[in-house]
């Protein structure tokens, strides 16, 4: 039997007939990776060197630093290129009046997705610290830090999920014809595509077994309350994933930073060859036009939602006010140009949206050619573009297991270097609130990390493991990252003062002219904050309880996703009366204490106990007084 999810359908059994050794093969790949990881886990465990993260040649001898510039980049560029480009960019474009969303889109890059992805890079590069301790700066946010982290831990969780999803669907198209083809609707390869996309072209046997408008793996699973059993063959996905991830960042950045040679430039490659794959093929051209050809409009540029799904998807897409660039950005070498890495970057990012949209659609016009329906119909936003759209187009291609290989194979590698930086966050905090104990373990760290997160994301690798996941994304990486990016630009800007931090700035990357910085002071001090205002104020307006296509989730479910909202924020005003309260004791005690001047009158009385007496509590008694004032 299928263990389906909505929209997205898993089988516990092997996809087709005849095919009994794949699941062996499953269990020899992950046994084989399972002993070459923790064989290296001994080796590293076991050898002498103190901080495998750091070097002789290491700028800072105490955290480390990248092994070179080109290192940072790729990992840069990995972090902030991720699955929202192929899958969410394409949707808004076509959504919102194709190449008119270019225009919001570069608007917001340049009022919101720069001045934070510059703060954010330089912030951790100028003081060498994660995203907790930065805030030595302005210790009363020290909350915001905390935000950070625990948000990254909440999507590490969901995230390697979907990696696993990418993995189960790679070793699925190593067969031919691909399992989402076949007709049989007696097979376990069920057509996932018919039944999610309830198309009829080829399965309309298949369909009229269920009811109209609603997939049979709607059907199977009503809600959350019918979670069930864990998938093993996802199961084993996902710790795949995780090993992949655990062994990348086992010596940090020192490893981490070879990998993205691989992971950062291939999904290029894929994207080069399936775009000019899908540009051969028939029905390409109403793909792209439905895109960003001919068929754009500018009406749209006239509704507010186009110009917030811009700025969100901006805002996301750059993976500012996670922490990733923080942590990533700290390893740097205290002189690198952070200005010129932040423009590079960015600009990659959003060009590569763009690119990948070609990619993505010209195949998708051809799928809307061989089923005769519109473009709008065969193409969706998220899971169903990934996992469902897209695949069942690549089915339709000659050769179609090469193309789904070289798909999925650049989702997962994708995926992973944003996964890197999540869980390089998490390690870096760590690290960072625990020097002493920590600094030569961070193997060790990296691997409890792993095997934590893995077994608390077991929960989505069951029968309605899709549904954890959609909810984990609604209430975590959304509008609390948005909270976290205003405060972070209101306390580096107003509390620890722009021209201040611009002059920190300029001891990394020279002095600029009050030319250069009139851009970026009108960002930091006024534009950027109000921007992000609200676009908050308008995500909590029009804030409505998450469904999955047509399910909806129980009450239970939706308590459960604010709660998780609620502990990740609750850190920012904890810290901050914790901060206040020990300011207020502190000032209660000296008001309590002898002032300087108390004892004797004459000094040739005082002798050594009055001498200097009283002068310390004076002394915190003007400072904390000073500290109030200021707040």
């Amino acid at each position: 039997m299928c263990m389906n999810t909505p929209r997205v359908m898993f089988c516990h059994v092997e996809m087709g007939v005849g095919r009994g050794v794949y699941p062996s093969f499953h269990l020899l790949l992950l046994t084989l990776l399972l002993f070459i990881y923790f064989s290296f886990l001994q080796d590293n465990i076991e050898s002498n060197r103190p901080d495998p993260n750091v070097r002789q040649e290491d700028e800072n001898t105490e955290r480390g630093n990248w092994s070179s510039k080109r290192e940072y980049m790729l990992s840069m560029i990995g972090y902030a290129v991720g699955l929202g480009n192929v899958w969410r960019f394409p949707y808004l474009a076509y959504k919102h009046g194709g190449g008119a969303f270019l225009i919001p889109y570069t608007i917001m890059l340049a009022v919101a997705g720069l001045p934070l992805f510059f703060m954010e890079s330089s912030f951790g590069q100028f003081c060498s610290q994660g995203p907790i301790n930065v805030w030595k700066a302005v210790p009363i946010l020290q909350g915001v830090g905390i935000t950070m982290m625990l948000v990254s831990i909440f999507v590490a969780i969901y995230y390697n999920v979907i990696i696993a999803y990418s993995i189960y669907y790679l070793f699925a198209s190593f067969q031919y014809p691909l399992p989402w083809s076949v007709k049989d609707c007696s097979s376990t390869a069920y057509n996932i595509t018919t039944a999610s996309l309830n198309v009829t072209s080829e399965n309309q046997t298949c369909q009229n077994e269920f009811s109209a408008g609603q997939s049979p793996s709607e059907k199977y699973w009503d809600s959350m309350n019918e979670t069930g059993p864990v998938v093993w063959h996802l199961a084993l996905c996902l710790l795949l994933a995780w090993i992949l991830v655990g062994g990348a960042l086992f010596k940090g950045i020192k490893s981490s930073g070879k990998v993205v040679y691989f992971t950062a430039t291939f999904p290029y490659i894929v994207l080069f060859i399936l775009l000019v794959r899908g540009a051969t093929l028939e029905g390409a051209k109403d793909g792209i036009e439905f895109y960003i050809g001919s068929k754009s409009n500018l009406t749209k540029l006239a509704d507010a939602e186009v110009w917030k799904d811009a700025a969100t998807q901006i805002f996301f897409s750059l993976s500012v006010a996670w922490g990733g660039l923080m942590a990533l950005s700290s390893y740097n070498k205290f002189y690198n140009n952070c200005y010129q890495d932040s423009i590079i970057v960015c600009v990659t990012n959003c060009g590569t949206s763009v690119f990948a949209g070609f990619a993505i659609f010209s195949i998708l016009g051809h799928m809307a050619h061989v089923y005769q329906r519109p473009v709008s119909e065969v193409a969706d936003a998220g899971f169903a573009l990934a996992f469902i759209a897209y695949p069942d187009a690549l089915s339709k291609l000659p050769i179609s297991p090469l193309w789904s290989i070289l798909f999925f194979l650049m989702l997962i590698t994708l995926g992973l270097d944003s996964q890197f930086a999540g869980i390089e966050v998490i390690a870096t905090c760590l690290q960072d609130a625990y020097p002493k104990v920590l600094k030569s373990k961070r193997g060790i760290v990296t691997t409890a990390v792993c095997i934590v997160l893995f077994l608390l994301g077991l929960p989505c690798v069951t029968g309605a493991g899709i549904y954890w996941v959609n909810l984990i994304d609604t209430f975590c990486a959304g509008w609390i990252l948005l909270v976290a990016g205003l405060l972070e630009v209101l306390g580096l800007s107003i509390l620890y003062g722009g021209n201040r931090f611009i002059k920190d700035i300029e001891m990394m990357i020279g002095t600029k002219s009050a030319l250069f910085w009139l851009w970026w002071r009108a960002c930091w001090f006024f534009i950027t904050p109000v921007v992000l205002s609200i676009i908050l104020v308008w995500s909590l307006y029009t804030f409505t309880s998450p469904t999955y296509g047509s399910v909806a989730y129980p009450d239970w479910g939706i308590s459960l996703g604010w709660c998780i909202s609620a502990f990740c924020l609750i850190w920012i005003p904890i810290v901050f009366d914790s901060d206040r309260l020990a300011f207020v004791i502190q000032r209660i005690k000296a008001a309590c204490s002898p002032t300087e001047d108390w004892g004797p009158y004459l000094e040739c009385h005082r002798g050594e106990r009055y001498g200097t007496s009283g002068a310390t509590d004076a002394n915190i008694f003007v400072i904390s007084n000073k500290f109030t004032t200021s707040l």
